[in-house]
C-alpha cells in the first residue's frame, strides 16, 4: 500500500494493482515486466522473506532465467518529482542472489529534455540477503 511519503510503497496490494498504487507503470517498450510475489511462490528462486518488518510479504521480481542477454525489465514512476539539489532522495532494497543469469539493476533520473542519467547500479550480489 501507499504511504505519506511521495513514491513510498510495500506492494502489499492485489496482483497488478501495485501498479496504481505504488504510482509505477510498466514500460511499455521494454522486453518484460516486473510482476509482484511473495516468497512462498517463489521457493527456491527468491528471498525467504521481504524486506518490510513485520507483516510484510509481497515484493516485485523479474524472472532473469527466462531472459537473453541484453533483454530489459523497466519499471518508470508515474508522478514527476521536482529537480533538487541534497533534498529529493531515492531509498530502496533489492535483492540479486542464485541465479547466473542475473544482470544489473540499474536506477535512472529523466531530465527535463527526455535523456536518462545512470544515477546507480549494482550486479549480483554474493549474499542471501536484502
Amino acid at each position: 500500500y501507499y504511504t505519506s511519503i511521495p513514491g513510498s510503497c510495500n506492494f502489499e496490494t492485489q496482483d497488478q494493482e501495485w501498479t496504481t498504487v505504488c504510482g509505477l507503470t510498466q514500460d511499455s517498450s521494454d522486453d518484460f515486466d516486473w510482476n509482484i510475489s511473495n516468497s512462498a511462490v517463489m521457493g527456491q528462486m527468491g528471498p525467504d522473506t521481504d524486506h518490510t518488518p513485520g507483516k510484510g510479504q509481497h515484493f516485485l521480481y523479474v524472472n532473469s532465467s527466462a531472459q537473453k542477454e541484453g533483454n530489459r525489465g523497466r519499471i518508470i514512476t508515474t508522478k514527476l518529482f521536482p529537480a533538487s539539489l541534497g533534498i529529493c532522495s531515492v531509498r530502496f532494497w533489492f535483492w540479486m542472489f542464485t541465479s547466473r543469469q542475473t544482470g544489473v539493476l540499474k536506477v535512472y533520473t529523466t531530465e527535463e529534455h527526455g535523456m536518462d542519467i545512470l544515477m546507480w547500479s549494482s550486479s549480483r550480489n554474493e549474499e542471501n540477503k536484502w
